[in-house]
């Protein structure tokens, strides 16, 4: 009884369409053999001889590919499930890849042909052992390069999202995919893109840090373009098309025509003032817009929203004229003025010198602020030029119509102070109604250099008016007028020649200002301020001054110290001369008696008299 054996080696092997069937060359079974007379070698032969077998295996090896180690070959896909690509390489078994490492092509179907890499031959289990990964990291960065120089479009699976972009396994190599890059319309979701495969173009290599950027962007645009210019050509101005709103900036909206890209600014929104346009439209809101310009060669396109709608000026109440008030909303505030909308879409101009009967140039905020609800007259209009400008301080009487009459000369006010010049002060006696108070009728006494020296901004002052002219609306006020001119005492107090204590309140160049009582300044010079020991007087001291000058016209006071103590010094001198002159005088008596006498002595008379008259002369010489 014949027995047949298939041969395991082959039991792969697909390209061995029939199996060798062996024939032992003994019918009898083996079993009966006794040990010592089995032909071992003929068992380990399979029942062939050296020569059969040797044609056998040739055979077979033929059928076989020759493959080594660590080298990338290519396969066929056999087989594919949830977890498992299974790949025939040619070899005596088939190889099982993981689906994860052909994530980047979710097409991949049996029959199609792909690279793998040989990491072993015949594991442990005698299984072959490939990885699709490794083959395409090995000639990825070739293929790359390649498909950068021939502009081809590859295929890249989008892994992750990263700063500014994703993060796109293209050959293997992990390539940057800019935000910009992923399509013509803005992306608000990146996430969406996650684990998807797209094809991409590569625009950008860096092969010193081997850095890969691709586009997704740059495929479509040329199709984009294209259609652009079929659009454009067809546009003609003030064609009103239909379109989506694609984005929203702060400056305007950009509408998708279908195609093509149009901008409307914020300011063809609407006829009405807009802080944003989200106000007006909303995204992905289908609107309708008018051509307002286009340029063919740098395909921008004016929009409009607004014309679409007639102008509100044009439904202006015809009955409006120039002094007519009129309720609006201020909707705009400068510092010039501020924007009172009439009726949506027309607005009148407040100057802020409109808004107040003061002279004080103000800011408009000190007015008004943006809601506020206000009346105002028509001060002018012009509906052909769309202009109209407002004034709310004509609602009040013009406090100047009756000056005179409420603020006569020499009426006596309470006003507060506003400024500081140098050369006075500017005062309020209410809204509307300023005045001067010059530096020089502050006070009839105070030397004061500027107007801050005697008052404050804020402060009330007591004030006097002086002078009224209506026309030019100024007056002129005084504060010293309060009170009586003290020079024409002072006159009398400080004559020249007179003494009185003072205080050197402040040193200067040449001098220093003295003073007085009541408050009274003089001046001193500093040869003037010598001290009878010879030392210059100090500031702060106390000291007795003679006044040498006195002008009440120009309010001036001279004063000097030192003639207090020179001028007594003189005259003890003079006392002095004259006791000397009188002693000599009574000696010259006294000499001219005796030489009456003369003749009448004796001779001894005569010597002592000699003696005398040498005695005299001599103390008289003395005394000169």
């Amino acid at each position: 009884m014949s027995e047949e054996i298939i041969n395991p080696a082959v039991e792969n092997a697909e390209e061995i369409e029939e199996q060798v069937v062996v024939k032992p060359a003994n019918k009898k079974s083996n079993a009966s053999i006794p040990n010592d007379q089995f032909d071992w070698d003929a068992f380990e032969n399979d029942g062939f001889d050296a020569a059969e077998k040797a044609a056998n295996e040739e055979s077979y090896s033929k059928s076989l590919s020759r493959i080594n180690e660590n080298e990338v070959v290519e396969g066929t896909v056999v087989a594919i499930n949830k977890r498992e690509v299974i790949v025939n390489i040619g070899y005596k078994s088939e190889g099982v890849i993981s689906i994860n490492e052909f994530r980047y092509n979710p097409d991949l179907a049996v029959g199609d042909t792909v690279e793998v890499y040989v990491e072993n031959a015949e594991d442990k289990k005698g299984q072959l052992i490939l990885s699709h990964k490794r083959a395409r990291a090995v000639k990825s960065w070739d293929r790359v390069n390649e498909a950068f120089e021939k502009d081809e479009i590859v295929k890249g699976y989008i892994k992750c999202r990263t700063k500014g972009g994703m993060i796109v396994d293209v050959f293997g190599i992990e390539a940057f995919l800019p935000g910009s890059q992923i399509d013509v319309k803005p992306i608000r979701d990146y996430d969406v893109y996650v684990n998807k495969t797209m094809e991409f173009k590569i625009v950008k290599i860096n092969q010193e840090f081997r850095n890969v950027v691709v586009s997704h962007k740059a495929l479509i645009e040329a199709e984009i373009e294209a259609q652009k210019a079929d659009i454009i050509a067809k546009l003609e101005k003030g064609q009103v098309l239909e379109g989506t709103v694609k984005n929203i900036t702060s400056y305007g909206v950009f509408v998708d025509l279908g195609g093509v890209d149009g901008l409307i600014h914020i300011t063809d929104l609407s006829w009405g003032r807009i802080s944003h346009p989200e106000e007006v439209v909303s995204l992905d809101q289908k609107i309708n817009v008018v051509i307002l310009d286009f340029d063919d060669t740098k395909k921008r396109i004016a929009l409009g929203l607004k014309q679409l709608t007639p102008h509100p000026w044009d439904a202006l109440d015809q009955n409006i004229k120039v002094g007519d008030i009129v309720k609006g909303k201020v909707v705009v505030i400068a510092d010039y003025g501020a924007f009172v909308e009439v009726q949506p879409g027309v607005e009148g101009l407040i100057h802020v010198s409109e808004m107040s009967w003061s002279l004080h140039l103000r800011s408009a905020q000190d007015f008004l602020k943006v809601g506020d609800e206000v009346e105002a007259v028509v001060l002018t209009l012009d509906r052909e030029e769309r202009k109209m400008s407002l004034g709310i301080k004509q609602l009040k009487p013009d406090p100047w119509a009756t000056i005179t009459e409420k603020y006569p000369i020499n009426s006596k006010h309470t006003a507060t102070v506003r400024n500081f010049t140098n050369f006075g002060v500017f005062v309020e006696l209410e809204e509307g109604v300023d005045g001067l108070v010059h530096i020089s009728d502050l006070s009839w006494t105070k030397k004061i250099k500027h107007p801050s020296e005697f008052t404050s901004i804020g402060e009330p002052l007591e004030v006097v008016v002086l002078e009224v002219d209506q026309e030019n609306r100024r007056l002129s006020l005084g504060h010293k007028q309060l009170e009586e001119n003290p020079w024409n005492e002072y006159e009398n107090t400080y004559s020249v020649g007179s003494i009185h204590e003072g205080t050197v309140t402040a040193l200067v160049d040449k001098g220093a200002t003295i003073t007085l009582a009541e408050g009274v300044t003089g001046f001193c010079s500093n040869r003037n301020l010598v001290k009878e020991d010879g030392t210059p007087a100090k500031e702060g001291e106390k000291l007795p001054f003679k006044v040498t000058e006195f002008n009440k016209g120009s309010k001036k006071i001279t004063l000097s110290h030192t003639r207090t103590y020179e001028e007594t010094r003189r005259e003890e001198a003079k006392k002095e001369a004259r006791e000397k002159e009188s002693e000599a005088n009574s000696t010259q008596k006294v000499v001219r008696k005796l030489k009456d006498n003369l003749e009448k002595t004796t001779l001894g008379d005569i010597s002592d008299l000699a003696d005398l008259k040498s005695r005299l002369e001599a103390e008289e010489k003395a005394g000169k």
